[in-house]
């Protein structure tokens, strides 16, 4: 994925989490599955998207990702929640749910 299709795609969908990841990276292991299985049950009409910055370093660097994992969520093309390293789980789902009932649930 080029620098400009993860643009398009972040400012066509209402709302998407993108994961910022490498394989050499244990906590992304862990955590990869924890925010799949979270965005599945309760954000269901959000889009995930995956990226590894071993393979896309460009990507990380527009987005000034300079840790793993990193989570940035986006609404309506806006960035609202970052996250790196240490993520509490229950934090960001509090977070993630009140702007994900602002845009659906509006």
């Amino acid at each position: 994925m080029t620098p400009e299709e993860l643009d398009q795609k972040i400012k066509n969908t209402q709302g998407i989490l993108v994961y910022f990841k490498n394989d050499f990276c244990a906590p992304c292991k862990a955590l990869r599955p924890k925010v799949s299985d979270l965005m599945e049950t309760a954000f269901p009409q959000m889009e995930m998207v995956v990226v590894d910055t071993v393979t896309h370093p460009e990507l990380a660097g527009k987005y000034n990702v300079f840790g793993n994992p990193t989570i940035l969520v986006f609404f309506e093309g806006r960035e609202y929640i970052r996250k790196s390293k240490y993520i509490s789980m229950p934090e960001m789902q509090g977070e993630v749910e009140r702007l994900y009932n602002m845009v659906f649930e509006a």
